[in-house]
């Protein structure tokens, strides 16, 4: 199984919607500094929508991420549901 090369206590980003369960994480973002950011299907988020937890939470909410660990930098992962298969993109281009 693959994991992440990051500390499981790195803190990750995230939305309230996510840790609320209300969303399932639905993209993976791997930016060029080494930050992740984990998202549901939501567009339209505020500042206050987003949270920062650690990535051992992450990985506890929905351990599918795991599939995408390997994810280079700058590279996206996309699903179209929480029982989808990831669709990965070394370059950001979804949008």
């Amino acid at each position: 199984m693959k994991s992440f090369d990051e500390d499981p206590n790195v803190a990750v980003i995230t939305t309230k919607h996510v840790l609320e369960k209300a969303s399932p994480i639905l993209f993976v973002f791997h930016y060029e500094d080494g930050s992740w950011q984990f998202s549901g299907p939501e567009t339209e988020l505020l500042d206050e929508d987003y949270r920062v937890v650690s990535l051992e939470e992450i990985i506890q909410l929905d351990p599918t991420v795991l599939e995408v660990a390997d994810l280079p930098y700058e590279g996206e992962a996309q699903r179209e549901s929480a029982n989808s298969q990831w669709t990965v993109k070394s370059q950001s281009t979804f949008g």
